[in-house]
């Protein structure tokens, strides 16, 4: 069972749905119970670093994902928030402590003369795990953010995208994996993408 974090930053019935597309078991909660019952964790999200650092915190799952994904290494999937709340600290809209698993941090995007949030489809260029990424055809993945994420290590980072600059789209650290993009709001590129991992 894949439990798909629920702490108030969106993103998770639209999570929901495409598992569910996929005949993949998942459940929204933010039950500690069900999470450490779980086999896989979704961290989902949309919206700014800080205040989702403080729901993490006032739901108390902070040690709890710690845990689970840090020592117990279940399979991880962030997306979104969920990819920029695995770094060391974010700036917005100030400077915030994250969960710290991947070293980097999470700044505003600064593309010359390209709007912000960075809004739409964009193809990705595949940098390695290209496994993650068999059989699916178009590289077209849905995306909208204003802050980027900036690993120290670039060898984790497993994709990139062109926008005004090359940014990180997804990153993978042992049983961590994570997407800027939001593959259950990109149609069969992005069911074909969670089902090779989680399936």
């Amino acid at each position: 069972m894949v439990a798909i974090i629920d702490y108030g930053m969106g993103n998770v019935a639209s999570m929901e749905k495409a598992l569910r597309f996929l005949k993949i078991e998942s459940k929204i909660t933010r039950d500690h119970s069900i999470i450490d019952e779980s086999d896989a964790i979704i961290l989902p999200g949309v919206g700014s670093f800080e205040q989702g650092m403080e729901n993490l915190k006032n739901l108390q799952l902070i040690d709890l994902l710690n845990d689970q994904i840090l020592n117990k290494k279940k399979k991880f999937l962030g997306v979104c928030l969920g990819m920029q709340l695995v770094m060391e600290k974010g700036f917005e809209p100030n400077e915030c402590k994250g969960l710290g698993w991947i070293k980097g941090e999470v700044v505003k995007m600064t593309p010359e003369n390209l709007s912000i949030p960075h809004l739409g489809w964009n193809n990705i260029e595949i940098k390695k795990d290209q496994v993650l990424f068999n059989d699916i055809e178009s590289l077209d993945y849905y995306f909208i953010h204003s802050y980027k994420v900036v690993p120290e290590n670039k060898e984790s980072i497993v994709a990139t995208v062109d926008y005004g600059q090359e940014i990180t789209a997804s990153m993978r650290f042992e049983n961590i994996f994570t997407t800027q993009f939001h593959p259950e709001k990109s149609q069969d590129s992005g069911l074909k993408l969670l089902k090779n991992y989680l399936g």
